[in-house]
């Protein structure tokens, strides 16, 4: 026999239901959602749980929620969210399968709430997330569209980054970044601010995901520009887990500022592939420059060994930076990545050898000729690449 609950007894059992979090708390009274805390991690699962009670500490018991994207961690970091999620309804889990890379984690991210007010910021325990109540108030109350943490704002620090060669290194970067985008922050490298989701949405078909730092691209496609304030943020050791900077940030980083003049006009893509390309062009020409000796080895020998140093090298390269979200790793994956870029380039490849020995052999500079297949070759490369190796043109 079934028995039918009166609607307003239901209603009563599923508030009480969703206000006993993990920590198993009853919560009396409960908030709207207003703030969703973006989180994207990459093999950090011993600090999720800890995350979770730093943010209902400084956020309280509701009003908010916490949304982790993970990159397909391989330890477990996506399972332990949603642990979590199975009895605390604050937390999301968005686990990618293929695609990587931290701005498209956080667009991703900010983009599934129906939070009006959004804030990106580590999961290591590096960002402070006591700082959320006065960010959001600042943005609420009309004082800034978009609020963020600095490490170097008057009372705040850097002392959580691993060695003072980062530190200098972050400087650096901030100070390429200034002078770039024209924005006068003491910390353009923050990856820690809250704005209101509305802002990103409408933003969202103009931001490139390709990049470390998604604040500079937010603010450097908004219009009108947005209006910034910044917190002292004191920037703490990291808590467990691996840092989300690898040794293709700086190359990742330098290919978002260009991207930004240059992506309204050509593929975001395309820019950093012409880039690899370009670096490319010299590592082809130094090879041939040493070994191109007419008496002892013919021309076309000589360009087609170019080629395939070069062709290698920008294998390497693309895998690093242009493929990023797509990154082939581990030895055998990385060989079948290679085969099929030399198999999806040999069309372009023959056409570059085959061209530039004609015109050499026609009385042309050996480096003019050199340079002319290079350039017939690279938009084959970059098309065909683009669909079997990396499986995607955008």
């Amino acid at each position: 026999m079934v028995y039918a609950v009166p609607i307003s007894e239901a209603r009563r059992a599923r508030g009480k239901s969703a206000a006993r979090w993990s920590n198993g708390s009853d919560v009396t009274a409960s908030q709207p959602l207003e703030l969703a805390i973006v989180l994207p991690t990459l093999n950090e699962r011993e600090n999720i749980a800890p995350m979770v009670d730093r943010l209902q500490a400084a956020l309280g018991s509701t009003g908010w929620e916490a949304v982790f994207v993970d990159d397909n961690s391989h330890d477990g970091t996506a399972e332990e969210a949603r642990r979590i999620a199975r009895s605390d309804p604050r937390i999301r889990v968005i686990e990618r399968i293929g695609r990587r890379g931290l701005a498209s984690a956080a667009i991703e991210g900010m983009c599934a709430t129906a939070a009006p007010f959004v804030a990106v910021m580590d999961a290591d325990h590096q960002h402070d997330p006591a700082l959320l109540k006065d960010m959001i108030a600042a943005v609420k109350s009309g004082d800034c569209d978009l609020a963020y943490a600095s490490r170097f704002a008057v009372g705040g620090n850097a002392h959580g980054l691993p060695s003072a060669r980062r530190e200098s290194g972050s400087k650096i970067a901030n100070a390429l970044a200034r002078k770039l985008t024209g924005s006068e922050l003491t910390d353009a490298m923050s990856g820690f601010f809250l704005l209101r989701t509305e802002q990103v949405r409408k933003q969202a078909s103009s931001l490139s995901g390709i990049g470390f730092k998604i604040m500079l691209d937010i603010l450097a496609t908004a219009s009108p520009p947005l209006r910034v304030r910044e917190f002292p943020l004191a920037f703490a050791p990291r808590r467990a887990g691996e840092s989300k900077l690898d040794h293709a940030v700086v190359l990742d980083f330098l290919g978002g500022l260009v991207e930004r003049y240059f992506g309204r006009w050509i593929p975001t893509r395309f820019v950093l592939f012409g880039l690899v390309g370009g670096l490319g062009v010299f590592v082809h020409m130094a090879v041939l420059a040493a070994i191109y000796w007419p008496e002892r080895i013919e021309f076309g020998w000589a360009q087609a060994i170019a080629t395939l140093v070069a062709m290698t090298f920008n294998f390497w390269l693309n895998n690093l930076l242009t493929y990023r979200d797509r990154k082939l790793s581990g030895a055998a994956e990385m060989l079948r990545g290679w085969l099929k870029f030399c198999g999806a380039c040999a069309v372009g490849a023959f056409a570059n050898v085959a061209v530039a020995t004609v015109l050499e052999d026609q009385g042309l500079a050996w480096w003019i000729a050199a340079l002319t297949g290079v350039a017939i070759g690279s938009v084959w490369n970059y098309a065909l690449s683009s669909r079997f190796v990396w499986g995607r043109f955008r």
